[in-house]
């Protein structure tokens, strides 16, 4: 039997470099050990990349932040397409989240994911078949 799907929202690698959080920080390395199948995608990617160079309280120089987004590489990366964006549109309006929220659940469903991980969307929403959790707020 293959491992669960779990898709990972932006928030969950950010962590891995937080060093302000470390609760937080090491409760995500945990989580890439855990045996599930992970899945990302270029927004992902990029979100992961502006946030860890700009937005963390000691930003990732560009170069390590680039050879991190290069290393995780080695998980399945979806490409964010016209499909998806117009997905996303409607996720956004019939769920009222945020665009760019209605992307992430939009690619994780593509992606066949049963669990959605992410500190941002409500932890237990069921979404089709998926749920989103929150590894921060549930055990």
């Amino acid at each position: 039997m293959s491992a669960q799907i779990w898709f990972l929202d932006t928030n969950i690698l950010v962590y891995l470099f937080d060093a302000d959080e470390p609760e937080k920080q090491a409760r995500a390395r945990e989580l890439l050990r855990q045996g599930a199948e992970i899945r990302l995608s270029t927004q992902v990617l990029q979100e992961f990349y502006v946030a860890t160079t700009r937005k963390l309280a000691k930003p990732l120089p560009p170069e390590q932040a680039r050879r991190v987004v290069e290393d995780l590489g080695v998980f399945p990366i979806s490409r964010v397409s016209h499909h998806l964006v117009l997905s996303a549109i409607d996720r956004s309006v019939a769920s009222q989240v945020s665009f760019w929220d209605g992307l992430i659940i939009e690619t994780a469903i593509a992606d066949g994911a049963r669990r959605l991980v992410s500190e941002d969307l409500q932890d237990g929403w069921e979404i089709e078949r998926m749920r989103v959790w929150n590894p921060f707020a549930s055990p």
